[in-house]
């Protein structure tokens, strides 16, 4: 895992030292996502940087990759992610079809690079795994971008002028650092960074920064002088037929679950397990376990302090965890965050620097401790995300939640009205069920039907598929920025993109035939767990219930509105003041009121935004 940052001019040579002081600066802002090594490739017109996470192949793997013929430079290409299918790649470009050229190392990151060679736009459809990368050819001014088909890593972009041009990112934070892009909030930002924390609901393409964009999961933006193309290359809406039966389709769910683990296990450094005591992680480590011996796990323990029952329907994770521990016999670590260090502002303020945006809170702080951990021990780690979004694992698929003409978790999860504690003005301004209303509609818009669907298996794909494109990119980026922060990679065996093809076109029915969530994953593995853990209820990362933590973050509000903050300048202090610190409100509305009040202000520190409100 790596991260890559960039800069392509159309207007002749910059000053000396221009791109590669700016290029300097933006790829040191990704230093934590690539500890291991630093490189850079510019010419005065364009570059190239790189920090590297060294994964497979740490001797042949630095990056940028160049193809250079003759005296020629041909391309050069910055890469970030893992390709599982590298050696496949690797055997067919190395044929007569594609010059029998041979490689030079044995590293994703070269296959990358003669692919993008030999398919030009057609290369991400050849790649299988989570990747982005950022490809520049020298002789045409031609940069291409091309992200993953789930999203699973991150690629940003801005345009800027004198001189003309696009820098580009892993992070917010690589392409804010070029001195030519303008940190700046306006409404749809604000609107933005509320509704991507708070009920999590994903624009694809759009960040909380004016003017700055996300390549969209399963694209390529092509970028010259005169124009921009953008080029889908992956999606689900598209109707696919599944003739399969259900003993067909289980057995299909099994082969193609352990294909991805196996792939996903390979490398050259240490490799963990995620393990949680569900089914989710306990799929991927029971069939993780004839290829690793022994197998490392670990998991996150809250003690008594972690909440008994939610809306995610959370139970305790101890004694699964153990039982599966005891099951496979693996080598196992448990992490015991103190929970009087989920509220500390410096673990908040760290949290948000990752996030570039707001936190979850302690849901946060509590994984980016797990990571933390488990970096001490490895570099690689396999997590259960996506699985609840894929197999309909959630409380909210049923079909009372998938036909209310709304985002399904937003139904169950019972977020509390954040624009309450908003200055009124900004929050008339803002309009959220309006704006939350047209994303929806739009999503919606989004997805074909096959021919003869009835109503019911309709709203229950629709569900599905917003899962799989609004929810699940707020936990990836989540996740993305804060193992990455650490310096971890973490791979999501269930997001193969064959496997998710394959469910999401699987009929609902098939989902739910035992009459519980998963049914087809939990089918799948029936034979490789133990019954306590198969019957388990979907259980997510735990979250804090200990008093204490409220009264920190109580105690940090009231500072807050003693001493001043950027916060303030949106917010409404007798709002702040009634509904999160008077007894009467407090008991009323939910912590993560608090929890926005000072991550907002954090984030705004960070920034330093121009408001355009």
């Amino acid at each position: 895992m790596c991260g890559l940052a960039g800069i392509a001019g159309w207007e002749g040579r910059a000053p000396e030292g221009t791109v590669g002081s700016s290029l300097e600066t933006m790829t040191r802002a990704l230093g934590c996502r690539g500890p291991d090594a630093f490189g850079r490739w510019y010419d005065g017109v364009a570059g190239l940087g790189h920090t590297r996470l060294s994964v497979v192949d740490p001797d042949g793997g630095r990056q940028p990759k160049t193809l250079v013929r003759g005296d020629s430079t041909e391309l050069v290409v910055a890469f970030a992610g893992e390709v599982y299918n590298h050696a496949d790649l690797r055997a067919e470009l190395t044929s007569a079809a594609h010059g029998s050229e041979p490689f030079t190392t044995r590293s994703d990151s070269e296959v990358v690079l003669r692919a993008v060679a030999a398919w030009g736009e057609g290369a991400p459809s050849r790649l299988a795994g989570m990747f982005a990368y950022a490809a520049w050819e020298p002789g045409r001014r031609r940069l291409t971008l091309a992200r993953d088909r789930l999203g699973v890593k991150p690629l940003y972009y801005a345009r800027v002028e004198r001189p003309a041009g696009i820098v580009f990112g892993s992070e917010p934070k690589a392409v804010l650092a070029h001195p030519g892009v303008r940190t700046a909030l306006d409404h749809d930002g604000l609107r933005h960074l509320l509704l991507s924390s708070h009920p999590m609901i994903k624009t694809p393409g759009r960040t909380a920064f004016a003017g700055l964009h996300e390549v969209e999961p399963g694209t390529v933006v092509t970028f010259t002088a005169d124009a921009t193309r953008t080029h889908r290359y992956w999606s689900l809406a598209t109707p696919v037929e599944h003739p399969d039966s259900l003993p067909e389709t289980v057995a299909r769910v099994r082969h193609l679950l352990a294909e991805s683990v196996t792939a996903q296990l390979a490398a050259d450094v240490p490799v963990s397990v995620l393990l949680s005591g569900g089914l989710d992680s306990s799929a991927i480590a029971a069939l993780a376990r004839p290829a690793a011996d022994p197998l490392h796990t670990l998991s996150v323990d809250l003690g008594s302090h972690a909440s008994a029952e939610d809306a995610m329907g959370r139970d305790p994770d101890r004694p699964y965890a153990e039982l599966m521990v005891r099951h496979l016999g693996t080598a196992h670590r448990t992490v015991r965050p103190a929970v009087g260090d989920l509220a500390d502002p410096e673990l908040r303020a760290r949290t948000g620097h990752l996030r570039d945006g707001l936190t979850l809170g302690d849901f946060d702080a509590s994984l980016l401790q797990l990571f933390t951990a488990v970096r001490e021990h490895f570099t690689v780690t396999l997590a259960g995300d996506g699985a609840d979004e894929l197999f309909g694992g959630y409380r909210w698929f049923t079909p009372e939640a998938a036909a209310a003409p709304t985002f399904p978790w937003d139904t169950v999860l019972g977020r509390a009205d954040l624009t309450r504690l908003l200055d009124p003005a900004l929050a008339a301004a803002l309009d959220l069920p309006a704006h939350r209303a047209a994303l929806y509609a739009s999503a919606v818009a989004e997805l074909a039907h096959p021919p003869g669907t009835d109503a019911a298996e309709a709203a229950l794909r629709r569900d599905s598929h917003l899962n799989l494109t609004r929810f699940l990119p707020c936990l990836l980026d989540r996740a993305d920025r804060l193992s990455m922060g650490v310096g971890l990679e973490v791979r999501v065996p269930f997001l193969d993109h064959r496997l998710v093809e394959y469910v999401f076109h699987a009929p609902w029915a098939y989902k739910t035939f035992d009459g519980r969530e998963k049914s087809l994953l939990r089918a799948a593995v029936a034979d490789l767990l133990p019954a306590e853990v198969l019957a388990r209820r979907k259980s997510p990362c735990p979250m804090v219930r200990d008093p204490a933590y409220r009264a920190a973050l109580t105690a940090q509000v009231r500072g807050l509105l003693d001493t001043g903050g950027p916060a303030l300048d949106l917010l409404d202090a007798r709002a702040v003041r009634t509904l999160l610190l008077e007894p009467e409100g407090a008991d009323r509305f939910p912590r993560e009121g608090l929890e926005f009040v000072l991550d907002l202000d954090q984030w705004l520190r960070t920034h330093r935004p121009a408001l355009l409100l």
